[in-house]
């Protein structure tokens, strides 16, 4: 049994490909000379803005601003890493997000249980903040933490660490709930149980040599956590 769910943002409680496909194509045209230049750019995140679509290796999906930034930042002549993250830091915090399921209902039922909630993104903690408080369910969480907020990025344990240490749990109380192997490296690597969920850009096949369980969607968690409990 679980004490606690430690989720992932961009894929987990928010619909990847929806919300951050139209994100990228806007930011990229922003951004480039011309057409072509997007175009350029797209491939250097493997984005294909034709199609709104990520390549599975993408930056967008699992990394960091500033990763995205550093394989923007050489087709862009003079911009430096650190004023291109906070350019996309700025946009990303209004890129308008879809929940993957209704999210305040759940969120509101898993607090009912007792359970403990937090978020941990390589998104920064500012957008991840902004998307949160959009939707209007900063307030279910115990904790929020992006990269930049002082415990590492994912793959690594730090966030995941620095969350059991918040709620006063061993991390084998907690669950780590993401889309991709990231998230689920992360959990493993803190020595909590691992929670996939398909509405980012990895398949199954991906992510259930790192799961515990693959679920379509966060939706299907109580039905999990009843069957884990029985």
């Amino acid at each position: 049994m679980s004490d606690a769910l430690l989720f992932d943002k961009d894929g987990t409680l928010f619909d990847f490909r929806i919300s951050w496909g139209g994100w990228a194509a806007g930011f990229l045209a922003e951004i480039a000379d011309d057409a072509n230049h997007a175009e350029l750019l797209g491939r250097a995140i493997g984005f294909d803005a034709e199609n709104r679509a990520f390549a599975p290796d993408s930056p967008v999906i699992a990394a960091t601003a500033a990763d995205i930034a550093a394989a923007l930042a050489p087709h862009l002549g003079g911009i430096s890493v650190a004023d291109l993250t906070d350019r996309i830091d700025e946009t990303a915090g209004s890129a308008p997000m879809a929940e993957a399921v209704p999210l305040r209902p759940l969120l509101q039922a898993l607090r009912g249980r007792g359970l403990r909630l937090g978020v941990a993104t390589n998104d920064s903690e500012a957008p991840a903040r902004q998307h949160l408080a959009a939707h209007g369910i900063t307030d279910c969480f115990d904790f929020i933490a992006g990269y930049d907020s002082g415990h590492g990025a994912k793959p690594g344990p730090g966030m995941c660490l620095a969350f059991a240490a918040a709620c006063g749990l061993h991390p084998n109380r907690v669950a780590m709930v993401g889309d991709s192997r990231h998230d689920l490296q992360a959990g493993r690597a803190a020595g909590m149980r691992t929670v996939a969920v398909l509405t980012g850009i990895a398949r199954p096949d991906d992510l259930a040599p790192l799961a515990d369980v693959v679920l379509p969607d966060i939706g299907a968690i109580p039905s999990w956590l009843d069957r884990i409990s029985a």
